[in-house]
């Protein structure tokens, strides 16, 4: 996905600037929305739901936290749920053609009643060692927190792995990809140790065990 131009800063849902620039390499140009929806696992989802949505939309479904498997297939079909207390209730809606602006409107109660919990449950665990773009740091729970690994580079020498990394956070705000601030010399590139204990990124560390695969 393109960038939006060099110096850009992340900002939130409101048009504020989001309060750690340290962290930020890059902006992804995909709009954030006006409300605190598209947040660390919903950035995820969304960027999911894009590629998806560029293949084969009737593909595209996510798991709520309640278990609920909500399709935009259904959606757009006119099948969608509302929400008693606790429980998940089928609903009806007026029908859409199959257009991004559907797959917009879709998103806005995927973000609403999906998050890292159910994210997390959705993925299967992949050891470091097998990281490839796509694959998602994730920590389910509240708190918890969501990473994309956008790319994998290997030094031609040492066969070094290291990872381009992009987020949301809380508030909703612009998805960035991430600056190494520990490590400034490697720009936006994390070195991988598969051996290691904890993955660190800039605003949230991860167990070993916490990367996972679509």
């Amino acid at each position: 996905m393109p960038l939006r131009p060099a110096g850009t800063p992340a900002l939130t849902y409101t048009g504020q600037k989001k309060s750690r620039q340290d962290v930020v390499a890059a902006v992804v140009n995909i709009d954030v929305g006006t409300q605190d929806l598209q947040q660390c696992a919903d950035a995820v989802i969304r960027l999911r739901a894009e590629y998806v949505f560029s293949h084969d939309p009737n593909q595209i479904h996510f798991r709520l936290t309640t278990g609920y498997d909500f399709w935009f297939s259904d959606y757009v079909a006119g099948r969608t749920f509302r929400v008693e207390g606790e429980t998940i209730r089928p609903a009806s809606r007026p029908a859409q053609l199959l257009t991004h602006a559907a797959l917009a409107s879709y998103l806005v109660p995927t973000f609403g009643y999906a998050g890292t919990l159910s994210l997390s449950r959705d993925l299967r665990p992949v050891a470091l060692a097998s990281v490839q773009p796509g694959d998602v740091l994730i920590h389910g729970g509240r708190p918890g927190h969501a990473v994309l690994v956008v790319d994998v580079a290997a030094h031609p020498v040492t066969g070094q792995h290291y990872l381009l990394l992009a987020q949301s956070y809380m508030p909703a705000q612009s998805i960035h990809v991430l600056k190494n601030i520990d490590e400034p010399r490697l720009g936006a590139w994390f070195a991988l140790d598969p051996q290691a204990e904890v993955v660190s990124t800039p605003e949230w560390d991860f167990g070993s065990q916490e990367l996972a695969r679509f």
